[in-house]
């Protein structure tokens, strides 16, 4: 065969390929996980059917890669204009998926399952062009080919997270990065191997790139106004804010008659129409008794905050929030800071950016050292007179540390001597052993628990995977949990509670019943190495 440079830099050219392609593969496989951890929820679930059912369909496309070994060139290039195309629209199909039809499923399972057996097929048709350069040293060209993939996918791997997310966004990332396997595969071919091509074949794969380019090109023109268009069939008309922050996307919609709506990844975490029903049950209970230090995990949104700064004898109101993008939102924004009564004016309240879980297992010693004498900050270490876990729903995704048995161990460490906690443990009546399994990790933890719930959530969700236009399975009440370490507390409010909109002691005393009422026995508790939280 002849080529139109040396054997030794056509293999290296050929490598180069194969690192490439791998690397451009790889970052399909996570922009697919990511996105559908984004829309669908649940990561552990999201990321297993993906690997697992592309992993399945690579096998395939090596087994059907077979009978286009005898035209490995052509077949290559067409593989690639294919997996070019598909790979860097995969992103936008599946938003658009969900945006306008609401269930990316299918589209998700279609995508792995196509991108899978195009990348299988990858490796044997390299495997077949590279020995028509060199037949020499066979076991040598396998391990080279097998290197070159592992080390592209490697840095597919590193990019997408440090590099193509950030910088890019998963649409642009994904466009991208098509762009780049076409212009590596379809150039490779075109190139290197155009003698091994009838005028015919070079036509069609001049023809099939060129379009693929141009695809992803009037594509990655479009994905701003593409990207509006789906937010608002998802949200609405009434978008006023949308920021995407290193950790999650957040989105705020609300107009001048109706209060704010805030969604965190797609999710509706605060509606400004029923907000007050869960922030009144879930923060009023555990502010009777001692209560000068509140420590809130999460509740970023200040909404938490402002029900607690209502007691005058409150004397520092912590807030612990991973993602300062909330908390900057909850200071500035006119909508979202008169819903939280401008909590973060108080000079009671102090801001934490951290992880709980980790800012737990650091505060523990601290507050030991104290204990022991030793100096510190102003209030550092010092124990918590009600801590409030406000906090995403329970599952197997990256929350469900915040809901172990180990994490409540840690919560007890900086609790006072009569200090309360109270978790959000999800709706009870939609997944009642998701709360039941909570309540089981707090007992577990040494704790006494009683178990309530708030009702007069509103029907269904406006957007979002938590959407629901089914009456039946839309949540509609909120599932909590007043604790104390050693004892179960007494459910009822202060006696010098505020005026309150929407919790009464009589209504608590039946939250308390229909929650007994409809209790699970016999779950074990969830911890790090066993989260027991169905999908």
């Amino acid at each position: 065969m002849r080529l139109p440079v040396r054997p030794r830099a056509g293999r290296g050219l050929v490598l180069a390929a194969v690192f490439v392609c791998a690397a451009c593969g790889l970052v399909y496989e996570l922009e697919l996980v990511a996105l559908a951890s984004y829309l669908i929820g649940d990561s552990v679930t999201q990321a297993s059917v993906v690997l697992s059912v592309m992993v399945f369909a690579m096998g395939v496309g090596s087994l059907l890669a077979k009978r286009l070994r005898c035209r490995a060139a052509v077949g290559f290039g067409l593989l690639e204009a294919a997996l070019a195309l598909l790979g860097g629209c995969s992103a936008m199909v599946l938003y658009a998926c969900f945006a306008w039809m609401g269930e990316p499923r299918v589209a998700l399972v279609g995508f792995s399952l196509a991108i899978g057996v195009l990348i299988g097929a990858e490796i044997p048709l390299l495997m077949s062009l590279i020995q028509r350069i060199s037949r020499r040293d066979a076991e040598g060209t396998v391990a080279d080919l097998f290197a070159a993939d592992y080390v592209g996918a490697l840095v597919g791997g590193l990019a997408f997270p440090f590099l193509l997310l950030p910088w890019l966004g998963q649409l642009t990332g994904a466009l991208l990065t098509g762009a780049v396997n076409a212009v590596a595969g379809g150039g490779l071919v075109l190139w290197l191997f155009r003698r091994d091509l009838t005028a015919r074949a070079r036509a069609v794969l001049l023809v099939a790139n060129v379009a693929v380019l141009a695809v992803l090109a009037t594509a990655t023109v479009l994905v701003d106004d593409f990207e509006r268009a789906a937010r608002r069939a998802v949200y609405g008309d009434d978008v006023r804010v949308a920021v995407l922050t290193e950790m999650q996307e957040i989105v705020l919609t609300g107009s001048p008659d109706r209060p704010p709506d805030l969604f965190l990844d797609g999710r509706l975490r605060v509606s400004g129409r029923d907000e007050h029903r869960y922030h009144e049950s879930l923060v009023h209970p555990a502010m009777r008794g001692p209560r000068g230090r509140v420590l809130i995990l999460g509740g970023g949104d200040g909404l938490a905050a402002r029900e607690a700064l209502r007691y005058p004898d409150v004397k520092v109101v912590t807030v612990v929030e991973a993602d300062p993008g909330v908390v900057r939102l909850a200071r500035t924004d006119p909508g979202l800071a008169e819903l939280n009564g401008h909590a973060y004016r108080d000079p009671r309240v102090r801001v934490e950016i951290a992880d709980a879980f980790s800012w737990l297992r650091a505060a523990g010693p601290a507050q030991a050292a104290r204990a022991a004498g030793a100096a510190g900050a102003a209030g550092a270490g010092q124990p918590y007179d009600v801590v409030i876990a406000d906090l995403p729903n329970p599952g197997i995704t990256a929350s469900a540390k915040l809901y172990s048995q180990e994490f409540y161990g840690l919560a007890a460490r900086v609790l006072s001597k009569d200090g309360r906690l109270v978790v959000h443990a999800g709706p009870m009546a939609g997944r009642p052993r998701t709360y039941w399994t909570v309540e089981a990790s707090l007992r577990a933890a040494g704790y006494g628990t009683r178990p309530y719930r708030a009702t007069g959530r509103l029907a269904g969700f406006a957007a979002g995977p938590d959407r629901s236009t089914d009456e039946s399975t839309a949540p509609h009440d909120w599932g909590l949990l007043l604790a104390e370490v050693g004892r179960a507390p007494r459910l009822s409010l202060p006696a010098d509670a505020p005026r309150l909109r929407s919790v009464t002691r009589a209504g608590l005393a039946a939250g308390a019943r229909e929650a007994e009422a409809a209790r699970v026995s016999g779950l074990r508790a969830s911890t790090l190495v066993h989260p027991r939280y169905a999908p």
